[in-house]
């Protein structure tokens, strides 16, 4: 697994996460979920078919069931980032994803990119193993 400690930015303070919008802490989410899910990938697997296995799961679908699955072991500050993001507007919505799913899986990557940001590695690597 990636040690996603000190790869590109330093641990933001909570008061700069909670400033930043819903759809940034998602930006970032994104980057640092598909890169996780293509560490482990190549780790377990070589090379071959890995776009097709990474793609698999870094998908509004697959981000959506995660969610789903994590959501009750979320602490309440975590909650509040889901609810945010769920909540913000967007103008994009993925192509073969609904409105409800597309949402799940912005609120997903945006927990991602506010524990990335925090600086909270270990629970980031437990959030990421769902």
């Amino acid at each position: 697994m990636t040690n996603l400690q000190n790869i590109f930015a330093s641990p933001c303070s909570e008061q700069e996460i909670i400033e930043m919008s819903p759809l940034a802490l998602a930006f970032i989410g994104d980057g640092v979920h598909t890169m996780h899910v293509r560490d482990s990938v190549i780790k377990n697997g070589g090379v071959v078919g890995f776009h097709k296995k990474s793609a698999g799961q870094c998908n509004a679908k697959a981000q959506a069931q995660k969610l789903d699955r994590l959501i009750s072991s979320l602490k309440p500050c975590e909650q509040d980032i889901v609810r945010r993001a769920r909540n913000a507007k967007t103008h994009n919505i993925a192509k073969n994803s609904d409105i409800e799913t597309y949402k799940k899986a912005t609120s997903f990557e945006a927990l991602v990119g506010y524990l990335y940001l925090k600086g909270d590695y270990d629970r980031l690597n437990e959030i990421l193993k769902y």
